[in-house]
């Protein structure tokens, strides 16, 4: 075959493949020939591939009406339970009683969190939420995540110190607060009492890098892997409070805005948690 027949097929493979990648249709009239076999069974698998992936879309979208569908059935009747139960705590119980209006409560308001979560996760994953990142302070955003977390840090005896900067990047503010919000209240869960929480920045070219670092049980090396998995739930934490979603959802804002995130971390003594957002 010569140069010119080769470099026209590879040409049209390449074709093929950015097609492939972008949805079009995939080309099926091919000549007969070794190089032309090599076309048929590339489009054969690139056609297998987008099947597939079509396939996992339709998966995801059942998976989201069902969530949906869930959220929209049990949100009055958890909302008639929780008031319910609140007007209960507010007569006179006696100890026994009280106790048991106050799991109800807990119960019910963990459960509609994990509902809420889990929609906010699937909404993200089929994409009918997108972030709208855009030039924001990076100050007020971490002012926004103290004032919010404040509260659980201070049952705790915790503090969380951070510093005034003029630093700017590209991101939601909403989604970005809550994606910050879940790994400070992951710090605020597991650091030793009346530790500081330190909320760092740093600037570089490209990216704007804010370090939320703990002082706690820390997490073995073998984990790191893991602990962005939905539902995940170290054996070692297993009593505390937590249903494994909140460091899945931080992960999921932060790259579907062309960011990431990083851990490090070193048994009882602290977790380093890194989040990186565009410049």
């Amino acid at each position: 075959m010569n140069y010119f027949k080769t470099n026209r097929v590879i040409k049209r493979l390449n074709q093929m493949i950015d097609n492939a990648i972008e949805g079009k249709v995939i080309e099926t009239d091919f000549d007969e020939s070794i190089m032309s076999a090599l076309e048929t069974k590339l489009a054969c698998f690139l056609e297998t591939t987008n099947t597939h992936k079509q396939q996992l879309t339709d998966q995801k979208l059942k998976i989201h009406e069902l969530i949906s569908d869930i959220s929209h059935q049990t949100k009055t009747p958890l909302s008639n339970i929780l008031l319910h139960t609140m007007l209960l705590s507010e007569s006179h119980l006696e100890e026994k009683d009280r106790t048991c209006v106050d799991v109800l409560i807990h119960q019910t308001e963990k459960l509609n969190f994990l509902i809420t979560s889990l929609l906010k996760v699937s909404r993200l994953e089929v994409g009918m939420v997108q972030p709208l990142p855009r030039l924001n302070s990076v100050s007020a955003l971490l002012d926004e995540v103290i004032q919010q977390s404040k509260p659980k840090a201070h049952l705790r005896g915790l503090k969380i110190e951070s510093y005034h900067t003029d630093v700017h990047a590209i991101f939601d503010p909403k989604w970005t607060t809550e994606a910050l919000i879940n790994i400070v209240d992951n710090a605020i869960k597991y650091a030793h009492a009346d530790s500081v929480i330190q909320l760092n920045i740093t600037a570089y070219q490209l990216f704007c890098r804010i370090d939320v670092v703990d002082q706690g049980i820390g997490i073995a090396e073998e984990e790191m892997p893991k602990i962005f998995q939905r539902f995940y739930r170290s054996e070692r934490v297993r009593e505390q409070e937590g249903v494994g979603l909140g460091l899945y959802l931080a992960r999921e804002i932060i790259s579907t805005q062309g960011g990431y995130i990083k851990v490090q971390s070193k048994l009882n003594e602290g977790s380093v948690f890194s989040i990186f957002l565009q410049m």
